[in-house]
């Protein structure tokens, strides 16, 4: 094995495991949202802002994180971000157990601060690998990258909903934040010193030009609205998931409907395969197709049989994360200004998108049951293909 390949495979590895443990914070307490609905005595969708106030904050944070990471190193502010992060997830558990009668509110502010730390790390990532990595490769391992966070996600969702349920959904997330916490450990073990990295200072006032400069591509237009839509109705389908099969006529455990998360490894094992064939073929159509994977995923979970909404759970998720693979490794390339504030605007509408519809998934639960949620999903989903199909060109 050559230096670069060493160095390559380092990285991708380190990655990976700062994937996981920034997903697994952001996502653990989706499967526990019945559990904290209960507890704190507020509706489905006003206990899913314990995921849309940290998506929120994640949006909010990937720009100005890009820039700290543009002036002081990638790998450092990751490390930076991740951390602060760790220990806002540690509040957020404690102002409960603290406040009683303010608990619920100030864990929403804890879990907003959590999120913009984790900002720094999808903000980051991509601008790292493009630049340590040929551009050939790249493509590839962003979906190594993609995979990462994806079994973050699972794990954030598996581990958090059984423990929770036994032993109180806060220990569910401390559980955890845990789990985060040693992975990040190998992410300092594994991460190389960058290469290619050249520290940049931006002044305020080139900060607007680095970004509306990116805005004037259609292409990339496109692609943050790609990841503001379909990701939007990813996270309302997850969130809301444990509500419609813990309830009639399903009336599953809430232990046992966090298994349903296992469907993530789909996506894991959907965004290396995405990136290759996009790296081989062309992005485009592996994208499009991502895209209509998930909108059949996502219409088999009408079918009144848990069966087949499982099914539908597993293939709108290996479709999710086969499209959200190319489109996040396209941003970078085809930058027109600052990379990495490319890859942050993608990141804005992605988790903006995640932060919306994942509350407003509530309020068609609310309104119409399952059927308005996956209404929704579907025409968001619907309204992302036909623009991709339209705008986007042939790679």
């Amino acid at each position: 094995m050559t230096a670069q390949s060493a160095h390559s495979r380092r990285l991708l590895i380190a990655l990976f495991f700062i994937g996981v443990a920034t997903f697994a914070q952001l996502y653990s307490p989706q499967g526990l949202l019945p559990l904290i609905a209960a507890e704190q005595e507020v509706s489905a969708d006003r206990a899913a802002l314990m995921i849309s106030t940290a998506t929120l904050g994640l949006a909010l944070g990937v720009i100005p994180w890009s820039y700290i990471g543009d002036a002081h190193g990638r790998k450092k502010a990751m490390i930076w971000a991740i951390s602060l992060a760790c220990f806002f997830g540690l509040l957020a558990v404690l102002m409960p157990a603290l406040f009683v009668s303010q608990g619920f509110e100030l864990a929403l502010v804890m879990r907003f601060i959590e999120g913009f730390m984790l900002g720094g790390v999808p903000a980051l990532a991509v601008a790292y690998l493009n630049e340590e990595v040929s551009p050939k490769i790249a493509v590839a391992a962003a979906g190594t990258y993609i995979s990462g966070t994806s079994l973050g996600g699972l794990t954030g969702r598996i581990v958090a909903a059984p423990v929770g349920e036994q032993l109180g959904w806060k220990i569910g997330m401390l559980t955890v934040t845990v789990i985060a916490v040693a992975c990040v450990l190998v992410f300092l073990r594994l991460a190389p010193t960058a290469l290619n990295f050249t520290p940049r200072r931006t002044r305020w006032r080139a900060i607007v030009p680095a970004l509306t400069g990116n805005l004037r591509s259609p292409t990339l237009w496109t692609l943050y609205l790609q990841g503001f839509l379909t990701m939007g109705g990813f996270v309302a389908m997850y969130n809301f998931l444990g509500f419609h099969l813990s309830a009639p006529p399903y009336s599953i455990p809430l232990w046992i409907v966090s298994f349903v998360f296992l469907a993530y490894l789909a996506g894991t094992w959907s965004s290396p395969r995405a990136g290759r064939l996009a790296a081989r073929y062309s992005r485009k159509p592996v994208l499009l197709a991502g895209n209509l994977i998930m909108i059949a995923g996502v219409a088999l979970t009408l079918v009144p049989h848990l069966g087949v909404i499982i099914l539908g759970t597993v293939v709108l998720t290996a479709g999710f994360f086969a499209a959200h693979a190319v489109a996040s490794g396209w941003v970078g390339a085809a930058a027109t200004a600052g990379r990495a504030q490319s890859a942050s605007l993608y990141n804005l509408g992605y988790y903006g998108g995640s932060s919306l519809f994942g509350y407003l998934g509530g309020t068609a639960l609310n309104a119409a049951g399952w059927s308005g949620t996956v209404l929704m999903v579907l025409g968001l989903a619907g309204i992302a293909t036909v623009l991709a199909a339209v705008v986007l060109p042939k790679d």
